[in-house]
């Protein structure tokens, strides 16, 4: 027999003695990043399935961020019956990433059962929150339904005016994180205009990597998901975020360095095919700042829906801020260019298509 090599034999020996949940948590995350695998693999050798899709199980919020437009303080859940039948049709159109968003997600009283029907469709499971409603009992609950991500915005380091999601009021539940998850962790911070303290990024950034998660960085944009170039100030700091991230996923974000400097990207957005939004009214949205386009029930969408989307040009892309779609739509940049003669260029509306909160207000108060 060969002899074991002196590393070969220490890693052998760190194995059998490191604590048993680090043992576990390394064998889930090998376990995650071999499906993540498959996931890229089955979008390079078939364009006709959603790759990744947001689906919205709860519109209501418990905080009320002046920047977001993706929120109320009035809305039921979702059924669970109905997030059944979505994640299923999800499941039959062959999606391999479904991430929860909101609002806040974990104000659905079925939350671990949405998940679980995920991954029993065979996607990967994510999770968006704000974090405010983790506890150790609930990170543990979400560790047995099977999330495989979850991502934290933390828009500064002390609540102001614009946002109350700062790390002093999430660190401790940071800890909570770093000691009981199972999933992996990444915490994003904001950059650009309405920003009190751009710095706040770095401060946050540095503190997501010393506990072992990863941080990426998003672009402000504005109500429709158009850019705003970033100031002097905020170059810096998104430089020393670029630097933070380069060891993670955050790589994919490439597109970013052409935003911050208020230059347009040419890419192809596959919004409607390779992408999708689900609003808590189960329609298909490109993304959460196009709402109302194309607008069809779920139900109703077909593999010819996400061809004929496939080939449509968006007229909203060259200035577009929306990470989730231009990731997503990494897998077919070298194929496929969107002048398909039978397909019009999609030209977005100045707002997004989902009823402010304001006005459903004023409706009920007349309705009243």
């Amino acid at each position: 027999m060969p002899r074991e090599s002196p590393r070969g034999m220490y890693d052998l020996i760190n194995s059998l003695t490191m604590p048993a949940n680090t043992f576990r948590r390394r064998l889930k995350a090998a376990y995650r990043t071999f499906r993540e695998l498959k996931m890229i693999a089955k979008g390079v050798v078939s364009r006709d399935h959603p790759v990744q899709v947001h689906i919205i199980p709860m519109r209501k919020c418990n905080l009320s961020c002046a920047y977001c437009n993706e929120y109320d303080d009035f809305s039921q859940p979702v059924p669970l019956e109905e997030m059944y039948r979505r994640i299923d049709k999800l499941g039959a159109l062959g999606t391999t990433l479904i991430t929860i968003s909101g609002g806040e997600t974990l104000l659905h009283p079925q939350l671990d059962d949405i998940i679980r029907r995920i991954r029993q469709n065979g996607a990967i499971a994510g999770l968006i929150t704000n974090g405010y409603l983790l506890t150790p009992q609930r990170i543990q609950q979400l560790n047995d339904a099977g999330l495989d991500h979850l991502q934290i915005s933390i828009d500064n380091v002390m609540p102001d005016e614009v946002s109350k999601k700062s790390l002093k009021v999430l660190d401790k539940k940071l800890q909570w994180l770093r000691e009981h998850a199972d999933f992996h962790v990444n915490i994003n911070s904001v950059i650009g205009a309405g920003v009190v303290n751009q710095w706040d990024a770095v401060t946050i950034g540095k503190r997501a990597v010393e506990l072992g998660f990863t941080s990426t960085v998003g672009i402000i944009h504005d109500g429709t998901g158009q850019l705003k170039p970033l100031d002097d100030e905020a170059h810096k700091v998104f430089r020393e975020m670029k630097q933070l991230g380069k060891h993670s996923y955050a790589r994919f974000n490439s597109f970013q360095d052409n935003i911050a400097w208020g230059r347009a990207n040419d890419w192809r957005c596959r919004a409607g095919a390779r992408y999708l939004y689900i609003c808590e009214f189960g329609l298909v949205h490109y993304c959460s700042q196009q709402r109302g386009y194309p607008g069809i029930p779920l139900a109703e969408y077909s593999t010819a829906d996400i061809r004929r989307e496939y080939f449509s040009k968006k007229a909203c892309a060259p200035n577009c801020t929306i990470s989730c779609v231009h990731q997503t739509s990494i897998v077919d940049f070298w194929r496929d260019p969107q002048t398909h003669p039978s397909h019009q260029v999609f030209r977005p509306g100045t707002q997004p298509q989902l009823v402010k909160i304001e006005s459903r207000r004023e409706e009920e108060a007349m309705a009243d």
